[in-house]
């Protein structure tokens, strides 16, 4: 398996709590993280949205990227995305694991 960070090699920092509030605030992003959450793994960007066309889909992604919730990987060709699970515990302890569990009491699977 090939794991390369998209452009930069180090990714962003963690945004300011209202920006990632704000960056979780649509249902669409915040479904986006809940899979992300419960995969535990990097995702195919497909699998992270149904409802959306891939534009906005992309519009979505850069939003959680620039807040500093995920980050993109290109893994055998394929382009996927992350959970970045442990800066955003180092800069916002517990909030990701919260948001998400409240997220799956709203939509059990």
């Amino acid at each position: 398996m090939v794991d390369v960070r998209d452009a930069d090699q180090q990714a962003p920092p963690v945004a300011t709590l209202p920006a990632v509030l704000s960056a979780l605030q649509d249902p669409v992003r915040l479904e986006m993280v809940r899979r992300l959450s419960n995969a535990g793994t990097a995702v195919r960007c497909g699998a992270l949205y149904e409802v959306i066309n891939k534009s906005t889909a992309t519009h979505h992604f850069k939003i959680l990227r620039d807040a500093g919730v995920i980050e993109r990987l290109v893994i055998d060709g394929q382009t996927c995305q992350r959970l970045r699970t442990d800066d955003l515990e180092s800069a916002l302890p517990g909030l990701v694991p919260t948001i998400v569990a409240a997220a799956n009491r709203a939509r059990p699977e």
